[in-house]
């Protein structure tokens, strides 16, 4: 099992709790990140919104790739999963950013493909914004140019949303035969694509049993497709203490639903603006991404079984958010990650 950690560029992950004592900043970025690696932690997701999604819109939100190539530079062994939204994005030029990071890191850059759902802020930016399954039919495109771009030199491509006429884009990534590409997402396109064009495929969160069920449906459309197996990653909010009492009480502390909160705000948009397999309560948005489904709250030991539970439906990642994050992370370490070493 891999451990991965979503980067706090918005300050925190409650929308009921003002202050996380987690500032979004480049000085709280880069000890988190350096931190991270002296506990063992793997990867770190840098989301990518133009505006605050957590606290409110008029909240500080950290930019996903300046703020990448920042960390390249000033870490080791860190994996960075930067997100990034093709219809903010022009294909060939975030191809040659990706590959200059890759470059600063010595290879360890990698993309989480996002098709999108905020209206509100694609508008606020000037981008143009589409409906769903037009979203989806972008970013194949997108990426078929990106990962060409990446493996060949003179490369045309005319297409319904892109062109590039004998591109070069050197040096090319470290990363061989290309960085590595995860996408989320539970529509019908958006599985299809994933399958398809890329590498490894992260879910909010759920229990074991959906996750193992969802894991199957992607390697089924892989191996209709003959291509080789994906990795697979799933989001969770982790609260490790020495007893249940203890659990309950901060259970309660981050699930105390404040309607009026800022952070609430974009909470149908979002719903409105996504497809999912399940119903999102008020409650599961407290949290970010559906990450109190994963159930990794407890005590070490119930912990370490859920973690098993994971690994047994074919779980290789986690992509974990905690708060206050620093303290968290130390605890989640100290009592998980180097216990199941």
């Amino acid at each position: 099992m891999r451990y991965g950690y979503w980067m706090p560029v918005f300050g925190g992950w409650l929308r009921n709790v003002e202050d996380e004592n987690m500032r979004a900043d480049w000085d709280y970025m880069k000890t988190l990140a350096q931190r991270s690696e002296e506990l063992g932690y793997d990867l770190s997701l840098i989301a990518e919104l133009n505006l605050n999604d957590i606290k409110g819109e008029e909240a500080p939100s950290l930019d996903a790739w300046s703020t990448a190539a920042a960390l390249a530079a000033v870490t080791k062994t860190l994996e960075l999963m930067v997100a990034v939204r093709p219809t903010f994005h022009s294909p060939a030029l975030l191809a040659k950013q990706a590959a200059n990071i890759d470059h600063i890191s010595g290879g360890r850059l990698s993309l989480n493909v996002v098709s999108s759902w905020w209206q509100d802020e694609a508008k606020k930016y000037g981008v143009h914004f589409e409906q769903h399954d037009d979203r989806y039919a972008r970013t194949a495109e997108w990426l078929h140019v990106v990962d060409n771009l990446w493996k060949q030199d003179h490369f045309s491509f005319k297409g319904k949303y892109y062109e590039v006429t004998d591109s070069i884009l050197q040096p090319k990534p470290v990363s061989r035969p290309r960085p590595f590409l995860y996408a989320g997402g539970e529509s019908e396109a958006a599985k299809n694509l994933i399958a398809a064009q890329c590498d490894g495929y992260v879910m909010h969160g759920d229990e074991p049993e959906a996750i193992g069920r969802r894991i199957r449906d992607l390697q089924e459309r892989r191996d209709r497709l003959g291509l080789p197996p994906m990795k697979f990653g799933v989001a969770a909010y982790s609260i490790v203490r020495n007893t249940e009492q203890e659990v309950k009480k901060e259970l309660e502390r981050i699930t105390n639903v404040n309607g009026s909160a800022a952070g609430y705000k974009n909470y149908q948009q979002w719903l409105a603006g996504t497809q999912l397999e399940k119903q999102v309560s008020l409650q599961d948005y407290s949290v970010s991404n559906r990450g109190l489904r994963s159930g990794l709250t407890g005590t070490p030991d119930q912990i370490a079984e859920r973690v098993a539970q994971f690994e047994a439906v074919g779980v290789d990642l986690f992509l974990l958010q905690c708060s206050p994050q620093l303290e968290e992370m130390e605890r989640f370490s100290e009592a998980v990650i180097q216990v199941l070493a």
